[in-house]
C-alpha cells in the first residue's frame, strides 16, 4: 500500500466523505465532466419518481475540478471497504485509477468513481430537465435539492467555480419558490 491513497471527490465525497482525510487539496481531472446523469432510485429519489445524482462522465475536451482526499496507509483498507460499499452497491459506477493535477502543483494517481454508461440508470438530461427533477425528487437521504446545494456550496467555499452547478442551484431554488408561492 502507498503511504497516502488519493481519492477524487467531485460530488458528495466533497462534503460527506465518510472518513477523515489526512490531506484535502483542490484538484483537477482532465477528460471528465461532472454531470447529473445518474438516476437515483433510493437515496435522492424513488422507483416511482427518480432523482439525479452526480457522476463523472467521459468528455475528452473537458475537465472536472474537485478535491483530492488523502487517506493514510493505516486507514486505507477500511476506507476502501466503506467507499466500495457506498459507490459500488450496483454497477452504475466504475472504479478507476487516474492522474489528478493538484492545485499545489503535484500530480498524483487517485481512485475515483465514473459512470457506467451502459447501466440502465444512466441518462442524458438537459439543464432544465435536471432542474425539474432535482426540484421535486426526494429519497432515503432527503430532498434531491439538498444534494445539489451541498455540492455547489462546498465547491464555492473551496473557491472552485462550476457555472453549470451554480445555474442549476439557482434554477432549482426558483422552481421550488414558485411551487411554494400561494396561488
Amino acid at each position: 500500500m502507498k503511504d497516502i491513497l488519493w481519492v477524487f471527490g467531485y460530488g458528495s465525497l466533497i462534503w460527506h466523505p465518510g472518513f477523515e482525510p489526512v490531506e484535502q487539496v483542490p484538484a483537477r481531472l482532465d477528460g471528465w465532466k461532472r454531470r447529473f446523469c445518474l438516476c437515483s432510485l433510493r437515496y435522492r429519489g424513488t422507483f416511482d419518481k427518480h432523482g439525479l445524482v452526480l457522476a463523472l462522465d467521459a468528455a475528452p475536451d473537458a475537465y472536472c475540478s474537485g478535491v483530492a482526499l488523502g487517506i493514510p496507509r493505516d486507514g486505507q483498507e477500511k476506507v476502501l471497504e466503506d467507499l466500495r460499499k457506498r459507490e459500488l452497491f450496483n454497477p452504475a459506477y466504475r472504479e478507476i485509477i487516474t492522474t489528478l493535477k493538484l492545485q499545489d502543483g503535484r500530480e498524483v494517481e487517485a481512485l475515483t468513481y465514473v459512470v457506467n454508461r451502459e447501466h440502465e440508470q444512466y441518462g442524458q438530461f438537459n439543464a432544465e430537465e435536471q432542474a425539474q427533477i432535482i426540484a421535486t425528487a426526494a429519497g432515503e437521504r432527503g430532498p434531491n435539492c439538498d444534494y445539489l446545494w451541498n455540492t455547489a456550496d462546498h465547491l464555492t467555499e473551496l473557491g472552485i467555480a462550476d457555472p453549470d452547478l451554480d445555474w442549476l442551484s439557482d434554477r432549482v431554488r426558483s422552481i421550488r419558490s414558485d411551487a411554494a408561492a400561494p396561488a
